[in-house]
């Protein structure tokens, strides 16, 4: 019986990509890596496509032959990064159970994928004080939703009875809060290999802290699901 085409097209070696699209990407991650750079130095408001394209060393109108605006770029990073965290949180929960076991996960992650990535972080942070301007980046929005959505989904997880939305969203918006919030304060406060440590100190006390919140605030807690 002869092969299928898709068959047959798997079997065929993978094409070398040609010059012309290594080029392409080479200047595309020097837009997006000199983004990341300006962003971390200025600020998501004050960045403008010309700090961009000075420090990438290209012409204005390179950056519009890879995107459409400030938005698009500054979205696709964050969804870049937001993607990857959501993927390194659902994988460290994966065998969790308990709300105090999955909190401390949570946070976990979030400290060892920054740890090494100020300017990542520095886009994560900026991008969720930009959700809550007038006249934001609309591109935020969708990665954000979905990084609070896998929060959310981990926490509804471990409660003994299910709680309503609006309150697992501000549950979620409260962990994220405080990771960045402190996290951008350990950075500024102590020498770049202690950021961890001292973000470790008060690990275990937030921790414990949100779980007798949320026993408190949800007295139900002690109830099995029906």
């Amino acid at each position: 019986m002869g092969k299928t085409l898709e068959e047959q097209s798997k079997e065929k070696p993978k094409q070398p990509q040609s010059r012309h699209r290594r080029r392409s990407n080479k200047t595309r991650a020097r837009l997006v890596d000199a983004a990341r750079t300006v962003i971390t130095e200025k600020g998501l408001d004050r960045c403008t496509v010309d700090d961009i394209t000075e420090r990438a060393d290209v012409g204005r109108g390179t950056f519009y032959n890879y995107f459409e605006n400030m938005g698009d770029l500054t979205g696709s990073l964050v969804e870049t990064i937001l993607t990857e965290l959501v993927a390194k949180i659902n994988a460290r929960c994966q065998d969790q159970t308990g709300l105090a076991e999955i909190l401390d996960a949570i946070i976990g992650t979030h400290m060892d994928f920054f740890s090494k990535r100020w300017e990542d972080f520095v886009l994560f942070y900026l991008g969720q004080a930009d959700l809550t301007l007038v006249e934001s980046y609309d591109n935020l929005a969708t990665p954000f939703n979905e990084y609070l959505n896998c929060i959310e989904r981990l926490v509804d997880s471990s409660m003994p009875q299910p709680i309503s939305r609006p309150a697992l969203r501000r549950l979620a918006c409260a962990i994220a809060g405080f990771i960045s919030g402190y996290y951008s304060f350990a950075v500024i406060s102590s020498d770049a290999e202690d950021v961890d440590n001292a973000f470790l100190s008060l690990r275990s006390a937030f921790v414990a802290s949100l779980v007798r919140f949320i026993s408190e605030a949800f007295p139900d807690t002690g109830k099995k699901r029906p």
